[in-house]
């Protein structure tokens, strides 16, 4: 397989006719998916999603693409195509249109109307081309034809890009269900049509690329919700993602079967479901739905809850409820179901959720012990069946973590494509195609950008291992005043500790060992108070390290009079 360059490498100057792709997200990670495909001066993006943090990033909200390597082309973008609704392709966009307002947002009418809704949050109007299946349009010198694709969110598409460098076929996410609860399935006929016109370079999902087999079809969901709805006596609260029409549909019929009422719970849960609703994607049966503020009033065992934080999302209502600060108050006999699969990196949040829900005296059921959910990407099985529809040229795998994007490479290879035409990237790699040949040119910069709160992009890694640092080892400061003429201490120092387990007596020892050397160090000639701060620093950090084993965050402060 065909591997990206090791370390930042600037690409060479783009030739005319040649197809340049850089994958800004979605490499070695589940989340952040974007890619920007350039041809004769002119660039166009498919997808630009959010990444959520994981435990090491304490305080972040959202982890975006990093968008310095377009952000002095903007006027040179020509539109950004989505293949589908969910955050991971489509919760960047607000940050990018921040930019540049007027972008052209391409998509199906689901995938528009959910992200219009976030932009409206955003102060946002943009500027949108509603595109179905088998539609073509010239988008500056891309000609894009959009293709069905079945996925757990309605009006998915993948989308083949016909260029003077050759042909794209990029999947956004998709499985090949074939039983679909809309009817809609992934259109193999176009697949193998594009086949036989000829397809460069292939950029397919690669989330289970590890999974052999195919993934199961979501209409065998229904029959085991409406199983468990009427085993349950008490309130039932089914936690998924927000943007999972289908599963909220099997809910929902569930419910009207054992005569429950649903309640939607989650602002996004609640928002999503009104658009879905108005847009004839799914179907409410009369009089089910109730306000969460009036299932008060109801009998417990005639509610169903339909909640978000199915991946143990810190502000989620499904988290809120297992630490107890939610309206609703979960006890003894409610059963909470998961309807979701575990994103990697999220395991932790999710069961401490479980173990906050048992211990509320809650039953919960997940995937592992029910089929309570499906996934909606395609196992190898179907990657399998993809490549020898397509046979194509050129694989680029994305969206996945390293394994997943490995094992993707290694389907392509057992179905005959050449191996140094699979190309392993990752964020940033820079890929030029002609002729029908794809090779990795270079490699640009493209770190994590951090929401924080109001914030975006101001919070780096060393302020992350700053916040992790007080978390795990705690907080010493260490304040001093020093005679600036004599160099004798004042007062101090007053050492304080917080999230530091010893009794602050313990700093007594130090003291003398710290006046020593920093009466030493104010005596230099021409010293600045930045390195008296930096002596107390090394002296107590020294101390700290060798007679309790801990490295706290230290804070000297020295004033001199």
């Amino acid at each position: 397989m065909q591997e990206a360059p090791v370390g930042l490498q600037r690409p060479p100057k783009l030739k005319d006719d040649t197809l340049r792709i850089v994958p800004l997200g979605g490499l070695g990670e589940i989340g952040r998916n974007m890619t920007v495909y350039e041809l004769n001066g002119k660039l166009l993006i498919v997808d630009c999603g959010v990444l959520f943090p994981e435990e090491e990033q304490p305080g972040v909200d959202l982890i975006l693409p990093d968008f310095s390597y377009i952000e002095n082309r903007l006027q040179d973008i020509v539109g950004i195509v989505l293949t589908h609704g969910h955050e991971d392709h489509i919760g960047g966009v607000p940050y990018l249109l921040r930019l540049r307002k007027d972008i052209p947002l391409i998509g199906s009418r689901l995938t528009l109307a959910l992200i219009e809704a976030k932009l409206l949050e955003h102060r946002i109007k943009p500027l949108c081309l509603e595109v179905v299946e088998d539609q073509i349009e010239q988008i500056g010198p891309f000609e894009c034809e959009f293709v069905a694709v079945n996925h757990s969110i309605p009006d998915a598409l993948a989308v083949f890009l016909r260029t003077s460098a050759g042909t794209v076929l990029h999947t956004g996410d998709f499985k090949m269900d074939q039983l679909p609860l809309d009817g809609r399935i992934t259109d193999l006929r176009a697949f193998a049509r594009l086949g036989e016109e000829g397809v460069d370079l292939f950029v397919p999902d690669s989330t289970n690329a590890d999974v052999p087999g195919f993934t199961a079809a979501e209409k065998e969901i229904g029959p085991v919700l409406e199983r468990l709805f009427g085993q349950v006596k008490k309130r039932i609260i089914v936690a998924s993602f927000s943007s999972h029409i289908h599963r909220v549909q099997q809910v929902l019929d569930a419910a009207a079967v054992h005569k429950r009422k649903v309640a939607f719970v989650g602002r996004s849960m609640v928002r999503n479901m009104q658009i879905a609703e108005k847009l004839g994607y799914l179907n409410v049966p009369p009089g089910i739905l109730v306000d969460i503020k009036k299932v008060d009033d109801l009998p417990q065992d005639r509610v169903v809850l339909m909640s978000t934080g199915s991946q143990g999302e810190p502000m989620a209502a499904l988290s809120r409820m297992a630490n107890g600060d939610h309206r609703v108050q979960v006890g003894k006999g409610d059963t909470v179901i998961l309807a979701s699969s575990l994103i990697p990196g999220n395991e932790n949040a999710v069961f401490r959720v479980i173990n906050g829900l048992l211990k509320l005296g809650a039953d919960v059921i997940h995937k592992g012990m029910a089929r309570v959910h499906v996934s909606g990407h395609a196992a190898a099985g179907e990657l399998i069946y993809c490549y020898n529809i397509l046979q194509p040229k050129n694989v680029l795998p994305v969206h996945g973590e390293t394994r997943h994007l490995i094992a993707n490479g290694k389907l392509a290879i057992e179905t005959g494509v050449d191996p140094k035409n699979v190309l392993l990237g990752e964020d940033g790699s820079v890929i030029d195609m002609r002729d029908g040949v794809a090779r990795f040119v270079g490699q640009v910069e493209c770190g994590y950008v951090y929401v924080d709160g109001s914030t975006v992009g101001e919070i780096t890694d060393d302020d992350l291992k700053d916040r992790r640092t007080l978390a795990e080892e705690g907080f010493i400061s260490v304040i001093t005043v020093v005679n600036r003429s004599t160099g004798k201490i004042i007062t101090g120092p007053e050492i304080h500790a917080r999230g530091f387990a010893p009794d602050e007596d313990v700093f007594d020892e130090i003291r003398p060992k710290i006046i020593e050397e920093l009466e030493k160090a104010a005596q230099v000639h021409d010293h600045t108070t930045h390195q008296l701060q930096q002596t107390v620093r090394r002296v107590i950090g020294t101390w700290v390290n060798r007679r309790l084993r801990r490295k706290p965050m230290i804070v000297p402060v020295v004033l001199e009079a």
